[in-house]
């Protein structure tokens, strides 16, 4: 193999084989510095050069040493080749255990934790899917028709972020979910006719779950509480809770027993006014058969 068509093999820092990490996070930040020492400390003790072992696992050097110096999160096919090139016995690809922790935005490993110990989630939305509901290829329609862009590499970031967090579905015992969109939200073309059927077809099916109540609310009704925005509703165990709207409170998460009442009242007369579930899968239905 020539010169040239090694380093087009490599990948690099251009092609995106890693994550940057968010000076912000602590936890993050110590997790990765971690990481990248020990890769570095393994390396060196097997005498092989940054660039060498960026060959030998198949990224270039330039790569190998921001992972080492933990300004870059590895992946998991990064960590399972080292762990062979260096001889490591496992013990380098087991690091993927921590790192894969780390790998989302602080924000959305914190709204995931909260999701994960809920015993019930009521949502309201009326610009778009819900995170959780949503399909993959809605998920990256809507980050990339964002401005300015992200680049390819952090849409691909929180496309991974968003899809983690539905493995709220799969808990046991299931919590229980309620979610009311606009009529809007389902008509609206995301990503094209085949995009657009598949997340019709995912929000069928999710609303079939015996643990989820999805309703719509036709575009043809009177005003109602959610016209502000959306409305989000998390009940814990110990029976606390927290909520945020966008047109209350600021916008912010609150644990205020008085608020929670409000949101609580607000929500409430929202799924009063939508179409009941029932009806709801049928006008799904109805649009996928129009799309």
């Amino acid at each position: 193999m020539t010169a040239e068509a090694e380093a087009g093999r490599l990948r690099s820092e251009a092609d995106g084989p890693g994550w940057e990490v968010d000076p912000d996070d602590e936890w993050g930040v110590a997790v990765i510095a971690t990481v990248g020492r020990q890769l570095k400390l393994r390396r060196e003790g097997v005498g092989m050069r940054a660039a060498e072992f960026g060959t030998a696992v198949g990224y270039g050097e330039d790569m190998v040493y921001k992972i080492e110096g933990g300004k870059r999160i590895p992946r998991q096919d990064y960590l399972a080749r080292a762990d062979e090139v260096l001889g490591a016995g496992g013990l380098i690809a087991a690091t993927w255990e921590d790192v894969k922790r780390v790998r989302y935005p602080k924000r959305v490993r914190e709204l995931a934790k909260l999701e994960e110990q809920a015993v019930e989630i009521g949502v309201y939305e009326c610009t778009s899917v819900h995170g959780l509901l949503q399909t993959p290829e809605h998920a990256r329609a809507l980050f990339e028709a964002a401005q300015p862009p992200y680049s390819p590499e952090d849409v691909e970031r929180m496309v991974a972020a968003r899809m983690a967090r539905q493995t709220v579905f799969e808990r046991d015992p299931a919590p229980s979910l309620h979610y009311v969109l606009e009529e809007a939200v389902v008509r609206r073309r995301v990503g094209g006719r085949m995009v657009c059927r598949a997340q019709l077809e995912r929000l069928l099916e999710v609303g079939r779950f015996r643990n989820v109540t999805l309703q719509i609310m036709p575009t043809e009704t009177d005003a109602h509480p959610g016209v502000d925005g959306k409305i989000e509703l998390l009940k814990f165990p110990d029976g606390s809770a927290v909520g945020r709207s966008d047109g209350a409170f600021n916008g912010r998460p609150t644990t205020d027993p008085k608020q929670l009442r409000i949101l609580e009242l607000r929500y409430g007369t929202i799924r009063a006014q939508a179409l009941p579930p029932r009806e709801s899968l049928a006008f799904i239905e109805h649009v996928l058969g129009e799309t």
